[in-house]
This record gives C-alpha cells, structure tokens and sequence, in this order.
C-alpha cells in the first residue's frame, strides 16, 4: 500500500492534548511535507494531576501548549469539543450518541464538515477510558452506509500509544508502518517536547527514548529504520 499524502485530507480525532502527537506526529510531519491538509478534533481537557515536578497541570497551561504544537505541525485547524473537568478523563459518562454526533456532524471538524479522505483515531484497547469511548464513538460515526448519503473516509487507521501495552488483552501488532525519516522523528519528539505537562525523562511511556524506541521496533518490522504502526480499520483502494 502506497499512499500519496499530498493528496489527503487528514482528521485526527485526540482525546487529550498530546494523544496526536504520541500516535501519529511522524506521519503528520511527513503528511504536511507532502502538502496534506491536517486538522487535530481534541475531545476534552480541563485541570490534570500528573508526574511533573509541581504534581499538576491546569487547562490553560494546556491550551498554550496545544498552540505551539499547531505551529510546529503546521495543522490547518484545531477543535475542542468537550472542554473543562466536567468532562476531561470522565467522557465515559458522556452518552455515546453525543460524542457519536459531535464526531459525525456537529463540530465545525466533523466529519460531515470537514470531508477528510483519512481519519485518525486511538485503538479502542487503550487502558484509557477517554480513550476506548472516542474509539468506540469513531467507530460509530464511520459505519457504512450509503455514500451517497454519507461521507465515508477513504482510509480509517487507529493509532497506537506506548501506554496502551499495558493490558492483558491488548491489541495485535500494527498491520500498516509508515516510514519515518530522522526528520520527521524529530518533528515527532519536539511536538511531545512542546507539551511541557506531558513530557517526561525516561524510564516513562512519554519520554522521548520510549517514542524512538517504538518507531526503532515498528520500523524493523517493516525492514526500514524508523515507523509508526497503525492499524487499518478502512481502506478503499
């Protein structure tokens, strides 16, 4: 499978600010190299305890650092659909056929809106609760149907995370690679850089060791230096 990036409309659906980046900023960089089109759909953010060395990080901090990462990745626009601690690392309460519409239809970046001939989405095996619900939401919002009636994206991948191994039933290995160059690695690891809250020294799944170390393994599987496993959930070729 080759695909012609310069041509492609690409959505990624992020239930946090950095899952983009963690699942796919290397085919991002190599995408808008090419001349893609590429716009993140966050779901939520709001107020987070973390691993930094203050113990948290406040929605505002964030919204910062998305900014810098949208600079650096040269993404043609950004959304937040469901911001604030009502939400943020609690859209499992939220009712599937509201995220389902949000995706579908009703962001200015939904699908029915924006067009995109690919979707990016998280793997629905994350240990992540935000993360299984936006899966399982995508995976609504693309079922088949008329495409007369309904756009459907050309090609539909699930992304995949370092953290999300840690379960004993976790998803089989990635059955497409995307090669990255040295380039576009860097493009990767400066992204997670720009998220300051997130980044982490190593031994964590955000660290910069952790992120070239998953793209050294994806990448030998395909026989080249350096990748990002995916799964292909659609393609139409």
């Amino acid at each position: 499978m080759t695909t012609d990036w310069s041509q492609e409309r690409i959505l990624v659906l992020a239930p946090h600010p950095d899952d983009e980046t963690l699942g796919c900023g290397g085919l991002m960089s190599k995408a808008k190299a090419a001349g893609a089109e590429v716009f993140v759909q966050f779901m939520t953010v709001g107020d987070t305890a973390d691993q930094s060395p203050k113990g948290f990080s406040t929605a505002e901090e964030r919204y910062a650092e998305i900014k810098k990462v949208a600079d650096h990745f040269r993404w043609d626009d950004w959304h937040m659909a469901l911001p604030g601690d009502e939400y943020h690392l609690r859209l499992d309460a939220v009712p599937r056929v509201d995220l389902t519409r949000i995706i579908e239809a009703t962001s200015p970046l939904s699908v029915a809106r924006l067009r995109p001939t690919t979707v990016i989405a998280p793997h629905r095996t994350s240990y992540n609760q935000d993360h299984q619900v936006t899966a399982e939401a995508v995976h609504t919002a693309l079922r088949p149907s008329d495409r007369a009636l309904r756009h459907h994206p050309r090609l539909v991948l699930a992304y995949e995370e370092a953290a999300d191994q840690w379960r004993l039933e976790h998803a089989p290995s990635p059955n497409l690679i995307v090669e990255l160059s040295e380039k576009e690695m860097g493009d990767k690891l400066l992204g997670m850089e720009l998220y300051g809250s997130q980044s982490h020294r190593h031994p964590h799944t955000r660290s910069d060791l952790t992120l070239r170390s998953l793209a050294v393994l994806r990448g030998m599987q395909a026989g080249v230096a350096l990748g990002e496993g995916f799964h292909v959930l659609r393609c139409l070729a």
